[in-house]
């Protein structure tokens, strides 16, 4: 094969390879990403998390399923906030609402956990466990439930 040829089949592969990485990755971060590709938010979920007992591990990792997290403010700060869950069919039973402070050094979440297997006439938020990890204030607590009532499967 020439030079000539060989030149654009290379270009044209890399882009065709550039893009399939594009397609996978909509450019929002994911809570569950985040301290596997950060080392100051791998650091502040460590801090968060350092006294507490009996995490499992997607939780130490923060790993499972985690749509896109969205910016917000608490008492005038910015936080990045995003959810967690053990598997994505398994939100409503296992999940963790976290934040992030905007210069990375804090983090707060809230663990929710509702027994497997609840009937569906039966509201979750009666039913459910809440863990606070990262020590959360009070207006820290009201933004995290805050986010979790913004779930749609959430009552």
């Amino acid at each position: 094969m020439s030079r000539s040829i060989l030149k654009p089949m290379l270009v044209g592969l890399m882009l065709a390879s550039s893009a399939a990485a594009w397609a996978g990755n909509d450019g929002q971060d994911r809570a569950s990403d985040l301290i596997s590709t950060d080392k100051d938010y791998r650091a502040a979920w460590a801090k968060a998390i350092k006294s507490q007992e009996r995490l499992p591990e997607w939780v130490i990792n923060l790993s499972g399923y985690s749509p896109p997290m969205s910016a917000t403010t608490e008492d005038g700060d910015k936080y990045l906030v995003g959810q967690v869950c053990e598997k994505q069919e398994a939100c409503k039973n296992n999940q963790i609402i976290v934040a992030f402070d905007w210069d990375k050094s804090h983090a707060y979440a809230l663990w929710v956990q509702v027994p497997a297997g609840l009937p569906e006439d039966k509201s979750p938020t009666r039913h459910a466990d809440y863990r606070w990890l990262g020590e959360p204030d009070k207006g820290m607590q009201e933004m995290l439930k805050e986010q979790l009532r913004k779930d749609p499967n959430w009552y």
